[in-house]
């Protein structure tokens, strides 16, 4: 039987810790560059950021940091590139040479320890946790001894600016990082456009041009991808046609291929760890040991990641009669779009995933987080990403969320700065 932890007891019981508007207020408003963006931002995005933060135990993190481990071998392995990228596009065989930033790597606190539920490779919302965490104040001693994440903005963005510049050198050993794009389909009207808008700051603050930019905003000169009358070096990708295979980013797709500018994160780094259908591998025991994984990354792997299966017509009356024991996820799916808890399942939309490509993972229910509001308890759901860049964890969040999957629509709720024990 588990033992409850100190992060346990403080998820259920702290109320006395949260953000400081003030201090929030000031950071936001600083980093926008004008006054009343922060008013303006709780205005638009009423529950983007919570209040309230989430309690991790450091032996928790420390697994999660044994599973990120684990993933990155066997990403290494030949017989593992080879199978997942035969079922990718071709595009996805292109090895330019960056690895990709802000991995997003979900998970699930249970009493058994962390579980795998997903890894996302194009992860948002890294910068504004930054400032709510900074911006958390703590009622007493013991509580405010809890350490939150890497020390000080300015630190924090440095390291991120560092990582961009890495990803660049990666490809071009000699490049400078002059201008960066951001880029996302119709990105004013994206729910968390305000970040590309703190990314852009951040980069000016480091001698670094960033434009936000759409797909048709670009053309090609010369081998040299341009938009909005700059030369762009870098395009920090944020699309979720991951493959880049819609006519409305032909002008990226060729701009990749011939390497007329360094994209982070590329087609194949979502092959490799983000496509859906590789925690069928991830988890798999037999199929680690026949590509050549080591012992310790199959063992960790194999009871951190939940059962997951390609959902097909031979399998559909199993996972059918099951069904309520399992979340149904569609291999190209994102941002919880398409996903089904299998208790939810009608007869109709059974169909409709069966005619779809989904994986099926054993349900693995979301940790809990008690918050007081108007002098009663509610009960939020919680996951904890950690984001990381080359294997190494850089920080840590938490999305809380009344509902079946997480959004950005729960009173009291949003992304939450994560404490840890000291």
């Amino acid at each position: 039987m588990a033992i409850e932890s100190i992060a346990d007891v403080l998820n259920r019981s702290c109320h006395c810790i949260n953000v400081d508007p003030q201090k929030l207020r000031k950071s936001l408003d600083e980093r926008f560059g004008e006054p009343g963006s922060y008013r303006r931002l709780r205005e638009t995005h009423p529950n983007l950021l919570a209040d309230s933060p989430v309690f991790v135990g450091r032996e928790h993190i420390a697994k999660m940091q044994d599973v990120i481990d684990a993933i990155e071998h066997v990403v290494t392995l030949e017989a593992y590139q080879k199978q997942v990228l035969k079922s990718a596009p071709d595009i996805a065989a292109v090895a330019n040479g960056p690895h990709g930033v802000f991995f997003g790597y979900d998970f699930h606190l249970t009493k058994e320890g962390p579980r795998l539920i997903e890894i996302n490779t194009n992860a948002g919302g890294a910068l504004l946790l930054q400032h709510v965490a900074a911006a958390q104040k703590a009622c007493c001693r013991e509580v405010g001894d809890f350490f939150v994440g890497p020390q000080g903005l300015d630190h924090v963005e440095k390291a991120f600016v560092d990582m961009f510049r890495e990803e660049l050198r990666a490809q071009k050993p000699t490049g400078e990082l002059r201008c960066i794009a951001i880029v996302d389909e119709e990105p004013l009207q994206q729910y968390l456009r305000p970040e590309f808008e703190l990314f852009q700051q951040m980069f000016a603050g480091h001698g670094v041009e960033a434009i936000i930019a759409d797909p048709g905003d670009f053309a090609l000169s010369d081998n040299q991808l341009l938009a909005q009358g700059k030369t762009v070096d870098l395009v920090y990708n944020r699309l979720t046609d991951f493959y880049l295979q819609s006519e409305a980013v032909a002008t990226l797709r060729v701009a990749f291929e011939t390497g007329a500018a360094v994209f982070t994160p590329s087609p194949r780094t979502h092959a490799l760890y983000a496509d859906k259908r590789n925690l069928t591998v991830f988890g798999d025991k037999d199929t680690l040991r026949q590509m050549g994984a080591s012992s310790e990354a199959v063992e960790t792997l194999s009871k951190t990641i939940p059962r997951t299966v390609l959902v097909n017509h031979d399998n559909a009356d199993e996972l059918w009669s099951g069904r309520r024991q399992l979340f149904f996820k569609p291999v190209w799916g994102f941002g919880s779009r398409g996903t089904y808890k299998g208790a939810k399942l009608t007869k109709k939309t059974w169909s409709s995933i069966l005619q779809s490509e989904y994986v099926a993972q054993a349900l693995i229910d979301p940790g809990e987080r008690l918050l007081l509001a108007d002098g009663a308890h509610r009960s939020m759901k919680v996951d904890i990403r950690c984001y990381a860049y080359r294997g190494e964890m850089q920080l840590l969040g938490a999305r809380m969320y009344r509902g079946q999957t997480t959004n950005f629509r729960t009173d009291g709720g949003g992304l939450a700065a994560v404490f840890t024990t000291p």
